[in-house]
């Protein structure tokens, strides 16, 4: 779920940026993937509306890697007394919400032992969401500082403590449904390949399995701040996700998840995602014996590794490698096939397989920019333009008065306006970071289809290709010419990665501007303000004579000055 803060009659929404000291304000439209129902709610919003609408739009995953196809619903209104609006923004598994009660204290110190550290070999390393349970529990950066207040707290106490809110009950339910699935089926199987099985549930619990697995375990310990557990959600299939391509694949591994759904009086519910991660080496082992046909006596058998003559690969719905059959692929799993085989990739996008969306983060923080340090020399000086020489109103300006000082005094004393040396400046006040624009571009797959194919034309030669979307996964396998055996194809990467950006082009944006609107009354507005006289200072107009007169009276005083000190 996601509830968007108030609106203001231009449609902004005022953020706070925790990554910078500086606010961000953004547009509505801005803040998430514009379309044109958004557009309608929006003007609705800025004309103090109430309504609702459900439909299907594209949601951007929480690590800003893929994008997703998921139903919406919206429901706005008006903030009364104000020129602010407020929406909510749920999807269809969130409407309702499991409420635990648990009144045996067994069953409840049954669940609670669950969560303890010592009891880890047995049910699995465990996370807890930092979420206010009670009062009392300060949330910490460290999750197992955290987990341990959090079960000192309620061995002190009860979870029905005034102190408590209802999120314990539910916490506890999760322990002791998520401690079965470890105790009798986990701990009973080991099968070949699976580095670590877990489940992540709504009321705030992770566990990872066996205990190993959690040290390496780098998802958030909030489940909703974790893109597989939330993609998970709003997708059908079996998600696979692919390990960033700066971490260690070793330890990371394929992750593969899927949510729970149950349905309790027509009510949609998804309480967990459950899910496994897989050994590359070992998946790479079945990969290649299951696309490889045996006794084959022929030039092409399949996906034999690092085959001379064809290059299969596995690519998720973002456009990452997951799954290759030539070894210096295997390096680049999580890598953007956009800069693995650009031209390929660029034929996958043209035949529809892939589309993509660019949009931009108005929220990121980047390196500040090295500014070119200033040399030795006039730091002050104003340099007029003819016009401004022609404008007898300028020489009543501070720059007017600089210039001539400066002027009149350098003609009797050369020196005056010789270099100085410029200060060491301090630049231990420059942020390391600060707010900035990105640009970012998440792939998806447009359209429902299952096979294409195609002809990668390159010079002098070209590449067969076909594609085969897996069923019930986000997964497409691809088999083509090698790259070897045709090296003079396209070979620009493509790349997906953020990166800074000026932001949108303004003339392209004035072509179609958003709907705005001032508000009905000024905010600092008085009766008895008087405005007549504002801005009469700029009518003054004092005569060049007695400007010129004054300029002559301090070049004798800095002349006499400069006498008495020889």
């Amino acid at each position: 779920s996601c509830m968007l803060p108030g609106f203001d009659p231009s449609n902004s929404i005022p953020l706070h940026n925790p990554k910078s000291q500086e606010p961000v304000t953004l547009d509505f439209l801005d803040a998430e993937l514009e379309n044109d129902i958004k557009v309608q709610i929006r003007k609705k919003m800025i004309d103090g509306e109430s309504g609702d609408r459900t439909f299907r739009t594209l949601i951007k995953s929480q690590d800003e890697r893929y994008i997703d196809k998921g139903s919406r619903t919206y429901t706005w209104t008006a903030v009364n007394g104000t020129d602010y609006s407020l929406a909510l923004v749920l999807p269809p598994y969130s409407f309702y919400y499991i409420k635990a009660t648990i009144d045996e204290a067994l069953i409840q110190a049954k669940f609670t032992e669950t969560l303890k550290l010592d009891r880890f070999d047995e049910f699995g390393y465990t996370f807890l969401a930092p979420r206010d349970y009670c009062t009392p529990v300060k949330i910490t950066d460290n999750n197992t500082d955290f987990l341990l207040n959090f079960n000192e707290f309620i061995d002190r106490h009860t979870p029905k403590s005034p102190l408590c809110n209802d999120m314990v009950m539910r916490v506890l339910l999760d322990a002791g449904f998520t401690s079965d699935l470890v105790q009798e089926h986990w701990s009973k199987q080991d099968p070949e390949g699976i580095t670590a099985r877990f489940v992540a549930t709504d009321g705030g619990i992770t566990r990872v399995y066996p205990r190993s697995a959690g040290y390496y375990w780098t998802e958030n310990p909030e489940t909703y701040e974790d893109s597989f557990y939330k993609r998970s959600l709003d997708n059908e299939n079996y998600v696979f996700t692919a390990p960033f391509f700066n971490r260690s694949s070793e330890e990371d591994g394929i992750m593969v998840s899927k949510a729970v759904k149950i349905t309790v009086g027509g009510k949609l519910l998804k309480p967990a995602v459950v899910g496994v991660k897989i050994n590359i080496s070992n998946w790479l082992e079945n990969f290649t014996r299951t696309t490889t046909k045996n006794e084959c006596k022929g030039e092409l058998c399949g996906c034999e590794k690092n085959s001379m003559h064809v290059d299969c690969v596995i690519l998720d719905d973002g456009g990452f490698l997951l799954m290759s059959n030539r070894d210096e692929y295997i390096q680049e799993i999580g890598k953007f096939f956009g800069e693995i085989d650009p031209g390929l990739m660029r034929n996958l996008i043209n035949m529809s397989l892939y589309a993509f969306n660019k949009s931009y983060d108005y929220q990121s923080v980047c390196d500040p920019e090295e500014e070119p340090r200033q040399g030795a020399g006039l730091r002050s000086a104003y340099v007029p333009t003819i016009a401004d020489l022609l404008q007898l109103g300028w020489w009543a300006s501070a720059a007017a008065w600089s210039i001539l000082q400066q002027l009149f005094l350098g003609l009797t004393f050369p020196h005056f306006l010789g270099a100085v040396e410029v200060e060491e400046e301090d630049f231990s006040a420059i942020p390391s970071k600060q707010s900035c624009i990105t640009v970012q571009t998440q792939y998806f797959f447009e359209n429902e289809d299952k096979s294409f194919s195609g002809i990668l034309d390159c010079i002098n030669c070209s590449r067969l290709f076909h594609a085969e979307k897996i069923s019930n996964t986000n997964l497409v396998f691809i088999i083509s010419d090698s790259k070897q055996m045709c090296p003079y194809c396209d070979a620009k990467p493509l790349m997906q990665a953020e990166k800074p950006d000026e932001g949108p082009n303004p003339c392209e944006m004035v072509q179609q501007p958003r709907y705005r609107k001032g508000p009905d009354v000024c905010f600092d507005e008085d009766a008895a303000e008087d405005s007549r006289d504002c801005g009469g200072v700029s009518g003054l107009s004092p005569s060049i004579w007695s400007m010129v007169g004054i300029q002559l009276i301090l070049l004798w005083l800095s002349s006499g000055s400069r006498h008495g000190q020889l």
